[in-house]
C-alpha cells in the first residue's frame, strides 16, 4: 500500500490518520466565520481544512439560475446566492495567510477547471475532487495537470464509475474516499464495509468522508482502515445552510480527534504479547495443571 505526502504528512497505512475539517460553504460568505473555523480546526488538532470553489456561471445549470430562494440576503435567485457564498482573491489571500500563520494545511474542492487554476495559484498541498464530478473527465485532467496529490470522493458513484476515473488518472499520488452523498446520511446507508472493498480493489490509500450525524461511525471508519477522515465542521449546526446539520461543532471536533487518536493507539500491531502491565495479574492468577 502506497503512502501519499500531503504537506509534511505521509498519508497511508501505518501512518496516523490525516484529519480534514470540511468548511465548504459553512462560512456563509463571511471571512470572519471562515477564519474562526480555521482556528477551531487547528485548536482541535485537525491536520487540514478544506473549502469549496466554484465559478457560478459554469456550475449553476441555466434552468436553475433564476430560481428564487429565501436566503440570509433576502429572496434572491439561486445564481445570486451562489455568488454570495463564493470567496475570491482577497478572501483566499487571507485564508492562505492565516492558515500558514497557524500551521494548518488548507486546500479546496474545485467544481470547474477555472477554479482548479485559481486555487492552484495558492500552491495548496493537495486538491480534492467532489463526488458530483467523478465523471467529469476534463476536470480530472485539470486536477492531474497540477501534479499535486489528489483526493477523490465516491458518493453517488457506481464501482464502474470509480474504476473508470481511477484508470484515467492513475493511482500515483491518489487517495480514494468512500462517501455516501446524503446530508445527513442515515447509518444504514453509510456502508462502511466499502472501505474494505476499495482497499482490496486499489493499491492507493483509502479514506472516508462522512456526512452522518454523530462521531461514532467516523471513528469506526478509522478502525476499519481509513487513513484519511473528512468531516464537515461548523460554528453552529443551527446556522443557515444545507450542510450545517451534517456538520460537527468545535467541541465535537475536539472529541472526534481525541477518539480517533485513542483508537489508533488501541488497534496495536496485531502481534500477541504479554505486556508488563499484565505481569502482576499473571503471577497472582495464572494456574497450571497437569
Amino acid at each position: 500500500m502506497r503512502t501519499v505526502k500531503i504537506g509534511n504528512r505521509e498519508v497511508g497505512e501505518g501512518q496516523p490518520a490525516y484529519l480534514i475539517g470540511e468548511i465548504g460553504i459553512n462560512h456563509n460568505g463571511s471571512l470572519e466565520n471562515a477564519l474562526a473555523l480555521i482556528r477551531a480546526a487547528k485548536e482541535a488538532g485537525l491536520d487540514a481544512v478544506k473549502f469549496q470553489k466554484r465559478t457560478p456561471l459554469l456550475c449553476v445549470p441555466e434552468h436553475q439560475r433564476d430560481q428564487m430562494r429565501e436566503t440570509p440576503w433576502g429572496y434572491i435567485s439561486y445564481l445570486d446566492y451562489r455568488y454570495k457564498v463564493e470567496f475570491e482573491e482577497a478572501e483566499y489571500q487571507e485564508i492562505d495567510r492565516y492558515s500558514k500563520e497557524l500551521g494548518i494545511d488548507w486546500f479546496a474542492s474545485s467544481w470547474d477547471v477555472p477554479s482548479v487554476e485559481f486555487i492552484e495559484r495558492f500552491n495548496p498541498p493537495a486538491h480534492k475532487l467532489p463526488s458530483a464530478l467523478l465523471t467529469d473527465r476534463a476536470l480530472l485532467r485539470a486536477y492531474r495537470a497540477t501534479g499535486k496529490p489528489l483526493i477523490i470522493s465516491t458518493g453517488m458513484s457506481t464501482l464502474d464509475e470509480i474504476k473508470t476515473a481511477v484508470d484515467m488518472i492513475g493511482q500515483e499520488n491518489l487517495i480514494i474516499c468512500h462517501t455516501t452523498s446524503s446530508y445527513p446520511c442515515p447509518p444504514e446507508e453509510l456502508n462502511l464495509n466499502m472501505i474494505h472493498t476499495l482497499k482490496d480493489m486499489f493499491s492507493c490509500p483509502i479514506g472516508y468522508s462522512g456526512h452522518e450525524v454523530g462521531l461514532v461511525t467516523s471513528v469506526v471508519a478509522i478502525a476499519m482502515g481509513a487513513c484519511l477522515l473528512e468531516r464537515h465542521i461548523t460554528l453552529d449546526r443551527a446556522m443557515w445552510g444545507s450542510d450545517q446539520s451534517a456538520s460537527v461543532e468545535p467541541q465535537g471536533v475536539r472529541t472526534l480527534v481525541k477518539y480517533v487518536r485513542v483508537t489508533e493507539k488501541a488497534l496495536g500491531d496485531g502481534v500477541k504479547q504479554v505486556y508488563d502491565s499484565e505481569q502482576s495479574s499473571l503471577k497472582k492468577l495464572r494456574r497450571y495443571s497437569e
